[in-house]
């Protein structure tokens, strides 16, 4: 049997599409209308917003900690967050985890290097962008990236927090993205991080001045990869 995905959930946008393409895709690998088992846990999105907003680190790790023990107590094998930001409390979470996690930045890191990307832009919430998440982890494959500068951050993590969380899609937040990677592609990239995994509901490699780098899919991808492992 493959290994059980746990889904410690953050936004609902983001993990739904991630859920998504686990089912979706499954049957690639596993045959007609098959995937894994998967199981999800999901607090209150205000929680980690509020835990956000006043820089909480070890309070988003606790948050992420009790999806993780609820998960387990699910059967899961493994863990996975379809959620960047909060990437940045594993180092609180990873030594009190019950299960072993996928990194979301590393998937995408792994699909650039083989795609033979060398420098990319990185897009997400202002927390993300402002921390070292996507640069410590790209910077250990040799990949250079580039980020927004800090209006742009701000703008791109309004459209986020304000609109595409809840599901709102608009032409003007599509035509903002494309104004930001058309820059970055200035600046030398050859790729775009769709670093928020709300982004991809709006941008994708058909409307994007640059090719796109889909965390919310490539992690997905990786959680199913390893659910055929454990098969074996």
């Amino acid at each position: 049997m493959p290994g059980h995905i746990g889904i410690v959930a953050c936004s609902a946008e983001g993990a739904a599409l991630c859920y998504r393409t686990i089912c979706m895709e499954g049957s690639r690998l596993l045959g007609a209308h098959a995937h894994p088992e998967i199981s999800m846990h999901t607090p209150s999105l205000a929680e980690y917003v509020r835990c956000l907003d006043r820089g909480d680190w070890e309070a988003v790790g606790e948050l992420m900690l009790t999806s993780a023990r609820k998960l387990a107590g699910m059967g899961a094998d493994f863990l996975i967050c379809p959620d960047n930001t909060i990437h940045q409390a594993l180092p609180y979470v990873l030594p009190r985890s019950p299960l072993p996690w996928l990194h979301i930045a590393e998937a995408v890191a792994d699909s650039a290097v083989q795609r033979g990307f060398t420098r990319l832009g990185v897009t997400g919430t202002r927390w993300l962008v402002d921390s070292e998440v996507y640069p410590e982890k790209l910077g250990v494959r040799g990949l250079g990236f580039v980020r927004p500068d800090h209006a742009k951050r701000d703008e791109i993590n309004r459209i986020i927090m304000d609109e595409l969380v809840g599901g709102i899609a608009t032409p003007e937040a599509l035509a903002y993205f494309q104004q930001v990677i058309e820059r970055m592609k200035g600046q030398g990239c050859d790729a775009v991080v769709l670093g928020c995994t709300e982004i991809p509901l709006i941008v994708n490699d058909a409307n994007s001045p640059l090719p796109t780098l889909d965390s919310t899919r490539l992690l997905a991808r990786a959680a199913l990869r390893r659910a055929v492992q454990g098969a074996h």
